[in-house]
């Protein structure tokens, strides 16, 4: 029996392919050939490159990128979120306290350990007004900042003044009340 005649239907085989078949199998398989020869080749030069990296119209990961964005990545990064909200509202203080409180109390630090920011003031009687408004203050904190981000505000009223030392001083001497024991 050759290729080019039909088969009886009760034979039970199915037909052998012909010669258009045949070669449609061939540039079948050909083609998968050569898709895995490339892609074993793209593969060898990408680990040749070094991961896959490559120069061309497409962003990659070495193309320059924005400062602003640069930072933000930096701090995500490192873990600097809070720190770093906590300088922008150091930044904001005006905006957040009010104008009248601002001129008279200035923030100093902030403790990220014990999530505490310490306020200076320039008289007591703004440093209690201070200590007064302090709850709410850390509340409108927490909504700007994250909840549990700052816990506490230290209020600290003016310095004593200076102490000085001059020429009739005993070396040693811490003033006036170092005597009174």
């Amino acid at each position: 029996m050759s290729t080019d005649e039909p088969t009886p239907q009760g034979s039970g085989k199915s037909p052998e392919p012909s010669g258009v078949d045949l070669a449609r199998v061939a540039l079948r398989a050909a083609k998968e050939q050569a898709r895995a020869r490339g892609a074993a080749a793209q593969q060898k030069k990408q680990a040749r490159r070094g991961g896959g990296l490559r120069s061309g119209a497409r962003a990659d990961g070495r193309d320059p990128m924005a400062l602003g964005a640069a930072i933000n990545r930096l701090i995500n990064e490192r873990g600097w979120e809070t720190p770093a909200a906590v300088g922008g509202v150091m930044g904001r203080w005006p905006q957040i306290v009010g104008e009248d409180l601002a001129k008279h109390c200035v923030p100093q630090r902030y403790d990220e350990d014990e999530r505490v920011l310490t306020v200076q003031c320039d008289s007591t009687a703004w440093a209690t007004q201070l200590r007064l408004l302090a709850p709410t203050l850390v509340a409108r904190l927490n909504e700007d900042l994250g909840q549990g981000a700052v816990r506490l505000i230290k209020v600290f009223g003016p310095g004593g003044p200076a102490r000085r030392y001059g020429s009739l001083r005993a070396p040693g001497s811490t003033g006036p009340g170092d005597t009174y024991g």
